[in-house]
């Protein structure tokens, strides 16, 4: 066939390419029978050297791909590495007795329903998102579809941020409970010894404003409004059932209903505030106006407290107790008073009751050291206080020793002064701070600033929450450290 036939098979619109030498510019685009595809818009436009290239030429870079189809053939098990932290709270999960747990599980094998999420999983995804700082639900859920950690933890299984949250603060007694069961534990494996505690509280914001607050008019008005309102919802509800949807017939009316239940708490805590305070002033011989008394319309069981950077705000005060020589906590206590004052006794009782015990020695600031809870815990416990005498320095300087007992003085107050005279006593006293202090910053560190729950067994299942992340940290440090060290 000659170049005439050629032609004739060609369409007129279309030219033949010229054959290119190596040096002879690339033909135009409209030109050629198979044009390049146009590169990816997300790619960047490769750099232009501002100096000239040493060799000549443009850098070579590599450029994000995100648009390459892969196929990669690895489980979330193999995705994790093997050392991460997730694995330590999923096999310390693993070991432990969820029986309690199991027996609140409706569904059952043989009965219509969804199945129940593994109380596994729910228990160490809020122990290793305490270990990281996380105390939102809603963030919580998140990361369970978007952290690889997170995701590992719940194995497949989907989770939502109404699970999250009701598991995390539906079972205090459970918690209480389990952390009881892993100091025991530690007790036997030779890692604690009860000996010699030290306690401090400190002061979290609770989940409700300063406008809160209100008098007893007030709360009486928003409680009669807010009745109204649930009458209004079912009139409604009842003359057009079609107006809204089932599942916003249930919000709405839930929502209403806990705030009802609310205000109703709040009148009551207004109550018991008023007898308390009417008390505290006639102790002191103040005059008291109950009118000046207000509680909160969204916690009603939440008080107006001193915060650590001298301000004012809605809190509750958390007590950790700790022992100095591991640093574990075996007591956890959540009061709504703003002074650590009268919560030493019934941190004391606690560990007598919990581990069988009492402590022998507890080392307390002075916020603790009341008279009243000073002779109680040696009357009933036999336990030495190492706490600092009030205005010790000023009785010093006023030429009265600080040690001396008094004449009006109980067995347990007199041995205490002259306890905290010696030498002895101050070097076992220098051992508080690097404890009590040192757990309560662990705490701060992992987000304890603010609880997102309210009433004092929701604040107290939280602050059972860290106790147990703390301790599970300290575990495996303590055993690790007695498996390189057996002498010790």
């Amino acid at each position: 066939m000659d170049t005439h036939d050629l032609a004739g098979l060609i369409p007129p619109t279309v030219t033949l390419p010229a054959v290119e030498t190596p040096h002879a510019a690339p033909a135009p685009m409209e030109t050629l029978l198979f044009p390049e595809p146009e590169p990816a818009s997300d790619l960047p436009t490769p750099l232009t050297p501002t100096a000239e290239a040493p060799r000549g030429g443009p850098p070579r870079l590599r450029y994000a791909e995100r648009h390459q189809v892969e196929m990669r053939c690895s489980s979330l098990d193999q995705l994790l590495p093997p050392e991460h932290q997730a694995r330590m709270v999923w096999s310390y999960v693993e070991q432990l007795d969820l029986a309690p747990l199991l027996q609140g599980v409706q569904a059952v094998a043989g009965q219509p329903g969804r199945d129940a999420n593994d109380p596994r999983l729910l228990l160490a995804l809020w122990l290793y998102a305490t270990l990281d700082g996380v105390g939102s639900a809603r963030e919580l859920d998140r990361l369970c579809r978007e952290h690889l950690a997170y995701q590992w933890l719940c194995g497949g299984v989907s989770m939502n941020y109404h699970t999250l949250a009701d598991f995390r603060t539906q079972h205090s007694e459970f918690l209480r409970q389990l952390l009881i069961e892993s100091v025991a534990a530690m007790q036997h494996q030779g890692l604690v010894d009860l000996k010699r505690v030290a306690q401090d509280g400190m002061k979290v914001r609770a989940s409700a404003g300063a406008k809160s607050f209100r008098r007893k008019p007030s709360l009486e008005k928003c409680l009669e409004e807010a009745q109204q309102q649930v009458a209004a919802l079912e009139k409604q509800l009842h003359e057009d059932a079609g107006a809204v949807s089932r599942r916003q017939e249930a919000a709405r009316k839930r929502a209403a209903t806990e705030r009802v239940a609310r205000l109703e708490k709040a009148q009551q805590e207004h109550q018991k505030l008023i007898t308390l305070r009417e008390q505290q002033k006639r102790d002191k011989g103040v005059k008291f106006d109950p009118a000046e008394v207000r509680s909160s319309t969204t916690d009603p069981e939440a008080r107006k407290m001193k915060m650590a950077d001298g301000g004012t705000r809605p809190g509750y005060n958390v007590q950790f107790a700790s022992t100095t020589d591991s640093g574990v906590i075996v007591g956890v206590g959540v009061t709504n008073s703003g002074g650590d004052g009268g919560q030493m006794a019934p941190m004391v009782e606690n560990i007598q009751k919990s581990y069988g015990q009492a402590p022998a020695e507890i080392l307390v600031d002075g916020g603790f050291t009341t008279l009243e809870d000073i002779e109680k815990v040696h009357h009933d416990h036999d336990t030495k206080v190492y706490g600092p005498i009030k205005e010790e320095e000023k009785k010093k300087a006023n030429g009265v020793d600080p040690y001396q007992p008094r004449l009006k003085d109980k067995p347990g107050v007199a041995a205490w002064r002259t306890r905290m005279g010696t030498e002895e006593a101050k070097d076992i006293y220098r051992l508080r701070a690097q404890t009590a202090e040192w757990v309560n910053a662990e705490a701060r560190n992992r987000g304890l600033y603010q609880v997102r729950v309210r009433g004092l067994q929701k604040v107290l299942a939280v602050a059972l929450w860290y106790a147990l992340a703390h301790n599970l940290l300290r575990r495996y440090t303590l055993q690790t450290r007695k498996q390189a060290c057996p002498e010790r």
